[in-house]
Order: structure tokens, then sequence, then C-alpha cells
């Protein structure tokens, strides 16, 4: 047999270039063996180092009479050999060769590039007449320089081809971009696979949903213990999910504020339940899942969407909770609802108020747009009326409903010009809407317009603080008692519907929103004691009262639980680090309690005391509340500890690009024929590691991508 030297050739620009260099590389073989002698005495081996495709450093070719034939060194299976059959079908029959073991497989795949900075080489690339011609690459002979790839964190370099690794990131690509795990059975895949890589092994289905669950568990470990070693607590989110099988699926998510003082949120279960389910059986699934991730200690509220089912669901875990005392405040902040929630159900009571008028502006767009020239008789009169025409109508998508709102904008101004258009054609346009509802329409889209801006605010925080809201809900009671107060029966009435869900809400919310604007350093009690009064009247005093002491109330209990205060705020740091045992505090946690009402009675000054007493911090768009706190928490370091809490509380739980969706959740079709722990792992492991992805992106750290998606160790468990 035949064993050539490895020869490496650097990618040149052009196809050109490469072709010189390969023939310049070619001449250069040394034939290290001798050539294998035929018995046949009538047969003549052709020396195949004068053939210019390196196919042949893997083929004697052997000549009888007048017929060539190529012998495979590694099967010895016959194939033809003449010049005018090219050497396409033996490349194919190279790649298919079983017979090959794993160390000539690496040695026909190792590289020995020369090194050069900048640049990545290619080893054992070569390509007969046929390639130069389609310049393709021959993925045989194609693997990466080692010493380019070196110092890449995801080890890339190695010669030898590892399967396993590439089943998993294979899995972990799935996962990440949510791709069907039947995409293993499609023909066009496994042409791709087998032409880009012939030695991985195409896996089945069975094996890539497996792989996928034991990444989700390894994914599970880290998580946990990012959640135990958390220094605050957490706050969690219920959202439910809906899929093609007339199946539910319930969606828990933590939200948190790390060490680094950033904003996180993961999805801890995503658990498929019985739409039948009682109160109690879905109050008991949310119990088991923060037992099972050891949170029940560290949950400080739950929010969920307005409804009197998720009214009994969170009543039965606060009493729970309360039993083993692990709530602070006696959970007046646990129960929290959705403020996008809200908003969708009061625009949901606005859209229905004038749905017949909604119908006719939609018939009336699609009228104008039925033809050519009934666009440009339309566009004539707004041109003789003196409307403007840059705004083009649209007839508006039903499921988002800020489109609706922008519909109805628009064609309001277009008003006076359907006007005209039903006097031109009164036969063929028959849509147009009359006076007062086109008042009503206007009226309605000025509510319409109040939510939208507000919505926006939420959607435009890149961190969506606790903090935010409490302006902008505050704007909207006020707009709601004002709305109800219309001459209009029509709009009063509407106003008393949606103010009558609202209410609820603030039943609910109010103390939640105060206390976390009250933490932020720009508002501080002022911005209560303005917009209270404006909203309670005569009774805003007690109402602020309420708020204030809430503020004691939750100050005090991290206070008394907080290894900070042992012996006062003074001596704080020297008491975190004395090395006293968990042991030691649980028995003098009486001892810490007296010190802090003992120093309460001698007049010193709390955090809280001094935070609220300083000036307010300049109000600016660049402000940062978390970054605020994070280099205030040595002067204030029981207060940043409540802060950290509080800020963490999703006020709204709806992702931001669903902030105008009408309707629910909806889980594809793939995921939801599949088995429900498997789709669990897809879920929550894709959500861990677009996470991931996210750190990655913002840190703007190119390696750091490649090892959260290519670490061996994780993926392997190494």
């Amino acid at each position: 047999m035949i064993r050539l030297f490895h020869y490496d050739v650097e990618v040149m620009s052009s196809s050109h270039r490469n072709s010189l260099s390969l023939r310049s590389s070619l001449a250069q073989f040394l034939i290290r063996d001798s050539v294998h002698v035929m018995e046949i005495s009538d047969e003549v081996v052709v020396n195949s180092s004068r053939l210019k495709s390196v196919v042949w450093n893997d083929f004697d070719r052997i000549k009888k009479g007048d017929t060539c034939v190529a012998i495979c060194r590694h099967c010895k299976k016959k194939l033809s050999g003449s010049s005018t059959s090219g050497t396409s079908h033996l490349r194919n029959h190279l790649i298919r060769c079983r017979r090959r073991s794993n160390h000539d497989i690496a040695q026909l795949l190792a590289a020995r590039g020369k090194k050069k900075e900048g640049t990545l080489a290619l080893a054992n690339f070569s390509f007969d007449q046929e390639q130069r011609k389609s310049e393709m690459l021959n993925p045989v002979n194609v693997t990466y320089e080692q010493e380019q790839t070196k110092d890449v964190t995801s080890s890339i370099g190695s010669n030898n081809f590892d399967h396993k690794r590439s089943r998993f990131d294979f899995a972990r690509m799935i996962i990440l971009h949510g791709y069907p795990l039947d995409m293993v059975e499609h023909i066009g895949f496994k042409i791709f696979v087998r032409n880009l890589q012939p030695l991985f092994e195409l896996v089945t289905f069975n094996r890539v949903e497996a792989d996928c669950i034991e990444i989700y568990q390894k994914e599970k470990q880290k998580v946990y213990e990012v959640l135990d070693k958390l220094p605050g607590k957490i706050s969690l989110s219920a959202d439910m999910w809906s899929t093609t099988e007339d199946a539910e699926y319930l969606c828990l998510t933590a939200h948190y504020i790390d060490d680094a003082w950033q904003l996180r949120k993961k999805v801890l279960n995503f658990i498929m339940v019985d739409p039948s389910h009682t109160e109690d059986i879905l109050s008991e699934v949310i119990m088991t899942s923060l037992m099972d991730w050891d949170i029940d200690r560290k949950l400080f509220s739950m929010t969920f969407d307005s409804s009197s089912t998720n009214d009994n669901i969170v009543s039965r875990i606060r009493e729970r909770l309360s039993q083993n005392r692990f709530l602070l405040c006696d959970g007046q902040l646990f129960d929290v609802r959705c403020a996008a929630n809200v908003i969708k159900l009061m625009v949901e009571d606005a859209l229905e108020a004038i749905c017949e008028v909604t119908h006719k502006i939609r018939e009336s767009i699609l009228y104008v747009k039925s033809s050519q020239a009934t666009q440009e008789k339309f566009n004539e009169m707004a041109q003789i009326v003196g409307v403007d025409t840059q705004k083009c109508l649209s007839v508006d998508n039903p499921l988002q409903w800020n489109s609706t709102y922008l519909m109805l904008v628009v064609a309001l101004k277009y008003k006076d010009i359907f006007f005209l258009l039903e006097e031109h054609d009164p036969a063929a346009y028959t849509m147009c809407p009359s006076n007062l509802e086109w008042d009503r329409a206007s009226a309605i889209t000025s509510c319409l317009k109040l939510f939208v801006d507000i919505s926006d605010v939420f959607i435009g925080s890149k961190n969506p603080t606790a903090n935010i809201y409490f302006p902008e809900i505050c704007e909207i009671h006020l707009h709601l008692i004002e709305w109800c107060q219309n001459s209009d029966d029509h709009l009063s009435s509407l106003a008393l519907k949606m103010k009558s869900k609202f209410d609820e809400y603030w039943k609910k919310c109010s103390l939640s929103l105060a206390v976390a604007v009250i933490l932020d350093p720009r508002f501080k009690m002022k911005v209560v004691e303005y917009y209270y009064p404006l909203i309670y009247g005569s009774s805003a005093p007690n109402c602020i009262d309420i708020v204030s002491n809430c503020m004691k109330e939750l100050y005090n209990g991290h206070a008394i639980y907080s290894p900070l205060a042992s012996i006062g705020q003074g001596l704080a740091c020297q008491v975190g680090g004395s090395g006293a045992g968990n042991d030691s505090r649980d028995r003098l946690i009486g001892f810490d309690r007296f010190l802090h009402e003992t120093s309460q009675s001698q007049n010193i000054k709390s955090d809280l005391d001094k935070y609220l007493e300083e000036p307010l911090f300049p109000r600016n768009v660049d402000f940062s509340i978390l970054n605020w706190w994070k280099v205030h928490t040595p002067r204030y370091p029981i207060l940043s500890m409540m802060a950290r809490n509080i800020l963490s509380i999703p006020m709204s739980k709806v992702a931001l690009e669903l902030a105008f969706n009408t309707g629910s959740r909806v889980l594809d079709r793939c995921r939801s024929s599949l088995k429900s722990d498997t789709v669990q792992a897809l879920m929550c492991a894709q959500d861990w590691m677009q996470n991931e992805l996210d750190d990655s992106k913002s840190s703007s750290s190119s390696h750091s991508t490649l090892s959260l998606c290519y670490d061996t160790k994780q993926v392997l468990g190494v």
C-alpha cells in the first residue's frame, strides 16, 4: 500500500492561485512504500504519482489490456479507472468506504497547515479538473488548522472528529433556535450533513430527544445553583400557553436582581395542565415547583393575570407560605397583577363598544382600495378639500390592537372625504359611518391613545423595573375618573365598565406600585404625595399613611432578618464578616430584634430615614436605578436589600414583543405534538441558553458566545 505525506495548501484569494499551488504540491509527493504488485501477469500497475487528483492516493490504477481499473486500497473494491470516467465516483466511494479504521480517517483529515496570523488554512485540500470548473471544495480533505484555533474557547482545533460532541452541538442548535426535532428525518437535512461531514453519523429522533433532555438537566443544575446563591428574594410570574392539540401549559418564570445588580428572569417550569383542574390542584402544582427548586422560602411575590381563578390560586399559596412565616410584611405585596393585562382588558372593552363602527371603517377602507380608479377618485377629493394624503389608509390586524388604533387615527383624518365619496357613489358605497358614529370613534380613539402611549413606555424600558409603573398607572386612574364624568352616556358607561376592572387591579397592586416608586431616588415619597390627593381627594392623607407604614414595616422586616443588622447599622460590615455560624444567628435572633428596637428608641436614624430626608436625585434620560442602588449599597445596606427585592417584582409579565397582542400565547405545532416532559426541557433550556447568549452579546465577546454553545466540558459533563 502506498502511504503519502500530508501536504498543506493555504487558501488563496482566487481559484487560479489555488490551482497553481496544488500542481506544485502534487509534484513533490514521495512514495514511502513499495507499490502493491498484482499477481495477474497481464495486469500493469500505473504510477499514481503522475495522476493529478489526490483521490489516487487511496486507489491503485491497474491497466489490463485497453481497460483501466481502480482498486480501493482500503476495501479492495474495483471501480472504473478510465480517464473518461472522471474521479467523482472514486471520491464518493472513498467517502462511503466502511472498511477504514478511525485512525486512518483521522490521518486522512489531519491538518498540518502553515502558520499565518489572521488567515484560516485548509489542509489536504485538492480538486481535479471537474472541481476546478465548479470551484467546489472536497469536504473529505478539508480540516481547520490546529494552530489557528488553539485559542478559541470551544476547543475546535482537535485533529480527531468528535462525534459525541457534534451530536450535542446539534441538539443545542435545535433547542436554541426552536427547530423541530424531526428535522433529523428530513431527506434534505440528511443529504446536507452527509456532504458537509460524512463522518457524522445521523442520529434518530429518539436520540436527539434524549440529548436535548440531557442538556436540559445539566442546564437546570446550573440555574439551581444560581438561585441557591442569590442574595435576595425571588418573584414569580405565571403564564398560560395553549397548544394546537387543545392542551394547556403553565409557564413559571423567576424574576430577581443578581449580585451585579442586573435584572434577570429565567423560566423554571413549563408544565402541562388539564383545563379542568381546580384551583386546589393548580396551586399544588405551583407549590411543588417552588419546593423542587427550593425557593419557597425565597418567594417575595407572584404575578398573575386578573381573574377570579387566579385570585383563589394566589390566596392558597399565600396561606401556605404565611404558615411557615416565609413572607415579609404579612404578604401585603405578594399578590401582583399584570399591568399589561389590565390594559388589554380595558382595550377589549373599548373596541367592543365601537365594534360596529370599526367594521364600517374597515369596509370603507377596503372599498377605497378595491380599484385604482376608486383610490384615485378618493385622492382627488382629498386634494379638493385640502386634506393631507400622506397618511395612507390601511386595514388593521385584529390580533394587534395598536394596529386597530392606527387604522382609526388615519380614517378619522379622512372622515369628510368618506362623506363625499358616499354622495358621489351612494349605490356602491354604503358603509360610511354616521356623524354620531364618527364622534364616538374619535372619543374612544383618544382613550386608546393613552393606552398605546403608556404601553410604549413599558416597552421602551430596557430594564422594566417595578419603579417605572406608578406614574403611568396613576395617569390611567385619573383619566378613568374624568371619562366617567363625560356627558356622553355611551362614553361614561364604557368608562365605568373599564374602571371596575381597573379598580380590582388597583386594590391589589397600588401598594406595590407606590413602594417601588418610593425606592426611585428621583421621586421618593413626593410622587405619592402628588398623585394621591388627585386620586383620593380628602382621603389622601390616610392613604399616604398606609404607604408610609408599609415602607417602615418592610424595612423593619429586612432589618431584623438581615445579617447586616446584628449590632446596628454602624457595625454591619463587621458582623457580616465575623464568622458566626448560622446556628449562632438563629439562637440570637431575638437579641438582634432587641438591638434593632432599642437603636430606634435612641433616635438613631435608619437607612430609610436618611434616604427619604435627602434631596431628590435629578431626573434625566440616562438614569439607571439599578446602577444607583449598586453604587449606594454601602450607604444604605439594609434599604438596598429591600430595593433589590421590590424592584425585581414583575409588574408586567408580558413579553415586550407581545404587549399589543389580543390573543393568548400558543405553542407551535411541532412542539405541541411532543411529550410534555420534552416540551418542558426544550422551552426551559431555550430560555436559559438564550439568556447566556444575550449576556455574551452584551459583553461583546465572541469567545463567550463560542464557549456557550460549544463548551465540551459542559455538554459532555466532564
